[in-house]
């Protein structure tokens, strides 16, 4: 693991967790394994994990159409919660108006730090998919962040209210109940400096979406989560969690001519008949992966505080360092 130390460049920081065969294990240089990184699109995986605890008390179904937990007059495409999960509502990558005033002059900085909740559901009463719904798959960021919305509004929140929103409802549902005390979405919390280009970066604010980038965690907390994910009836967790825990692994769709499989949110690639599944993400000053492999129980857990670069080497190395860790596991994982 030591090596991937060494991939991240610009940033002073970089965090590093792994399990294999039960062992754990953690590196870290210019902080400790306890400190808070910006994590960008692994937010998603979490949101897909609060999707599939909310399906498992009953409170939703995926084929729920997510217009029906928005406000009145957000109806628009059939697109339901699953679509939303999959990547395969047809909606476009960024908000519609995102890239517009503000947001284009922050684009290196913060873009989404003044696009509001009331401004994504106002794009989402306007929207039209690129496809029919279900049909293909198109990474949505607004997809993402209306999931969020359309959760929290299922179990009672409001975007008015943000102690009732997605991060309070993230926080009772999941963060808590796994011990993640270092995992929340409040951008005021100590964390590690973002850094793009060796340069300092402001702290990542994303108020309207924040279900598709919103999240901080570490090291440690990570490498809690990939432990549940690896043996959910194991998990101390509630049982409408450990049955999340499973569920995001199941594959609801295959890619297009490739062996790979899309589970909700995580891509899931196979690995010498294995399941392999990964996420990354990245914010204007931060890089974050996250991959397990169920069968080996193998997982790891990497975090910078630069932001990603052309080629995604940081992430490129993580991955491949998971593939390493599973092959020095031994016959059968």
């Amino acid at each position: 693991m030591r090596p991937l130390l060494d991939t991240a460049k610009g940033g002073p920081a970089v965090a590093v967790s792994a399990i294999r065969g039960g062992e754990r294990t953690a590196l870290a240089r210019g902080g400790d394994t306890g400190t808070r990184f910006e994590t960008g699109s692994v937010t998603k995986t979490f949101t897909a994990l609060l999707l599939a605890e909310l399906v498992a008390r009953r409170e939703v179904r995926y084929d729920d159409p997510v217009a029906r937990y928005l406000p009145r007059g957000a109806a628009a495409p059939p697109i339901t919660l699953l679509h939303l999960a999959t990547h395969t509502s047809g909606l476009p990558r960024l908000p519609p108006g995102l890239l517009t005033g503000s947001a284009r002059r922050a684009w290196f900085t913060n873009p989404y730090a003044g696009y509001s909740s009331a401004e994504l559901l106002a794009a989402f009463s306007r929207a039209e998919p690129r496809h029919r719904p279900g049909t293909r798959v198109r990474y949505s960021n607004f997809g993402a962040g209306l999931l969020g919305h359309a959760l929290a509004r299922a179990a009672g929140g409001s975007d008015e209210d943000p102690d009732a929103g997605y991060g309070a409802l993230l926080t009772e549902r999941v963060l808590t109940p796994l011990g993640l005390t270092d995992t929340d979405c409040d951008p005021d919390r100590p964390q590690a400096q973002g850094h793009w280009r060796g340069h300092p970066r402001p702290v990542w604010l994303i108020p309207g979406l924040p279900a598709a980038g919103a999240l901080r965690s570490s090291a440690r907390d990570l490498l809690t989560v990939l432990t549940a994910l690896l043996d959910p009836p194991s998990s101390p967790a509630p049982p409408p969690l450990r049955a999340a825990l499973a569920d995001v692994q199941r594959p609801r769709l295959a890619l297009p001519r490739s062996a790979n499989r899309l589970c909700l949110v995580w891509n899931l690639r196979p690995r010498d008949g294995r399941p392999l599944l990964h996420h990354s993400g990245g914010t204007r000053g931060f890089t974050a992966f996250v991959g397990f492999l169920p069968r080996s129980g193998t997982a790891l857990a990497a975090l910078t505080n630069t932001a990603p670069t052309l080629g995604a080497p940081f992430i490129q190395a993580a991955y491949g360092t998971l593939c390493e860790l599973d092959a020095g596991a031994g016959p059968g994982g």
